[in-house]
């Protein structure tokens, strides 16, 4: 039966065995695991776990980048009946320790010789935890075993005993603790059995046609619900070839290497390409820049009637071919030539970048969820679709939406609770239904679109209710804006925080022979604010008075990793409480006029 996540995965090794599972780079060069290789490795690494004594319901915890050796761990625990624990390994030292001893993991998988050395340091505080293992062949510390010393434990385990465990997995059986990303407070487990994910990943085959002759470039964290399921269980469930990315930094570089069908991602990494193309444009000569606009508005017009489910007529049909071959045909080739779709989710995908490569061939298929329901619950599909909406609901949810917004879930993926809080489990359901915190409202063919978290929802002093990503994805379209967060509630107009694109500013000002000797210089320069100013004052020309940014302050630096969440959400209450002096001081001039300046935080050294 393969009504467990090991189970099925094993079931398709035997199915596949020959074909790539997996590929990683391996000096220099990507090489494949095969699917009966993967077999064998969850097989040594489930038997190395029973050595160690893991027992089902233990707690196994992973921290480290993607890899094969991630997944050779996952599937091994469950293969033990135990849960794994995944552990961002960017996260800070306190929240890992948090995350070890709230879990109670027993045995936790280190990628790095310095986390090691940590959790030894503060073993006192982790009294569940019995082992440290290495995940990487090469690393060695006292106090840690190595991943040979691990490994060869495993063979005096007789395979019968862990066919044994194996079979005696039940659908019901906790499968992992997925611990939120912290944007609501300190980090809770998300209990997630077999079954959760496995109806989740069953829905989602349901909608998207795709098999062993595809490969999906892995790069978002693993530890994060959205690559977990959809970019890793349902990988596997459906055959696909997963390819481990280097890093995030080198997905341009693998993207020619692998030649991907499939990525997952989240708008940050939209916006940021968009951005690259934009600029690449925009400072090329006139004659490209004609060719690239005369292209895109021929793009624009063609998605439309894909959207509508309209054939272009005869010289339309013509530019575009013309345009596809000029300007697409290479943007699609510098993702590696192959890739049939993208898949965004995690946070609201602007409708001018689906747009965007949309016009290009390129299809962005948005989706919604959280890891509460085991990944996504709704998602638009090659068959359904609607920019500025995340898709209808899966067949096997239900949702429905209170009287005051929120977004109600019910069905087979909600979760079990969260990990020893049943106080906050009782809190998230209202009459069997789980309240997602988030805002939304269906439209009238059930397609459903995200006003925003409700508790971000920013309420004026004149009672206006504004949605701020919506802004603040508007504003990450301009190539001189590279972040933002929006501020305002309780306040008689919006403020904001913008992030520049510090590489784009910094041509501007040589262009203008600005003198600046830094980026705190830079942001502080009048012509610099008054450019910002111009720019956001074009961008929001048709919003409402009331959506319009009265005053903006330009940082000298990105918002730090303590204030964003390892898939590039604004935590807000910690960004609120770090600049609280600056935000409160847009408001402390007795006019309300334009009042915009430049902030450089000095480190103390």
């Amino acid at each position: 039966m393969n009504d467990t996540i090991v189970r099925m995965v094993l079931s398709n090794a035997e199915k596949w065995s020959q074909q790539p599972a997996l590929m990683h780079k391996e000096q220099g060069t990507y090489r494949n695991i095969t699917w009966q290789q993967l077999g064998e490795e969850i097989h040594r690494f489930g038997r190395a776990l029973l050595a160690l004594g893991t027992t089902p319901g233990a707690r196994v915890a992973i921290i480290g980048p993607n890899s094969p050796r991630w997944a050779f761990v996952d599937l091994g625990s469950m293969a033990c009946g135990a849960a794994t624990v995944p552990v961002y390994h960017t996260e800070g030292q306190d929240a890992i320790v948090h995350i070890l001893a709230d879990s109670g993991s027993r045995t936790v998988f280190v990628h790095s010789a310095r986390i090691g050395a940590e959790l030894l340091h503060r073993r006192h505080e982790l009294p569940e935890l019995k082992q440290l293992v290495f995940l990487a062949p090469e690393l060695s510390h006292p106090g840690i075993l190595s991943l040979e010393e691990f490994l060869s434990g495993g063979d005096k385990i007789p395979p019968r005993q862990l066919e044994s465990t194996l079979a005696a997995g039940k659908p019901r059986d906790l499968a992992t603790l997925v611990y939120t990303s912290g944007t609501t407070g300190a980090p809770k487990g998300v209990m997630l059995s077999h079954a959760n994910i496995l109806s989740n990943i069953q829905d989602v085959a349901s909608l998207f046609p795709i098999g062993p002759s595809d490969i999906c470039l892995s790069f978002l964290p693993l530890s994060h619900v959205f690559e977990r399921v959809d970019g890793y269980y349902f990988m596997l469930y459906r055959g696909v070839t997963i390819a481990y990315a280097e890093s995030i930094e080198a997905v341009p570089v693998n993207l020619a290497e692998i030649h991907p069908t499939i990525m997952i991602s989240v708008p940050r990494l939209y916006e940021k390409m968009f951005a690259r193309i934009m600029e690449r444009v925009l400072s090329g000569p006139w004659l490209r820049k004609q060719i690239f606009f005369g292209a895109l508005k021929a793009g624009r017009s063609g998605a439309a009637l894909r959207l509508a489910g309209k054939e272009p007529g005869a010289p339309l049909a013509l530019l575009l071919k013309l345009a596809d071959r000029a300007v697409f045909s290479k943007l699609r080739d510098h993702l590696g030539g192959q890739l049939r779709f993208f898949v965004s989710g995690g946070a609201p995908l602007s409708v001018d970048i689906a747009e965007f490569f949309l016009a290009a061939g390129i299809d962005i298929y948005e989706g919604y969820g959280l890891t509460e329901s085991a990944g996504g619950i709704t998602v638009n599909t090659p068959d359904a679709r609607r920019l500025g909406t995340v898709g209808r609901p899966f067949a096997s949810i239900e949702v429905r939406i209170a009287e005051d917004g929120e977004i109600l879930l019910r069905g087979p993926v909600i979760f079990q609770g969260y990990w020893q809080r049943p106080e906050d489990t009782s809190a998230a359901f209202d009459d069997g239904w789980f309240k997602t915190g988030d805002n939304g409202e269906f439209d009238a063919d059930g397609f459903l679109r995200i006003v925003d978290r409700k508790k971000d929802i920013i309420i004026t002093a004149s009672g206006e209710n504004i949605a701020p990503q919506n802004i603040e994805n508007h504003l990450k379209t301009d190539k001189f804006i590279a972040n933002a967060m929006i501020y305002g509630d309780r306040k008689p107009y919006l403020t904001a925080l913008l992030v520049p694109n510090l590489d784009n500013l910094e041509k501007f000002a040589r262009e203008q022979k600005l003198d600046f000797l830094d980026h705190c210089d830079l942001v502080n320069h009048p012509q610099v604010l008054s450019l910002v100013r111009s720019r956001v004052d074009r961008l929001q020309k048709d919003m409402a008075s009331f959506q319009r940014i009265k005053r903006f302050t330009l940082l000298a630096q990105d918002f730090s990793k303590e204030e964003i969440t390892p898939t590039m959400k604004l935590k807000r209450q910690v960004v609120t409480d770090h600049y609280a002096d600056i935000l409160e001081g847009m408001y402390a001039a007795k006019d309300h006029g334009v009042h915009d300046s430049g902030f450089c935080q000095v480190e103390n050294t």
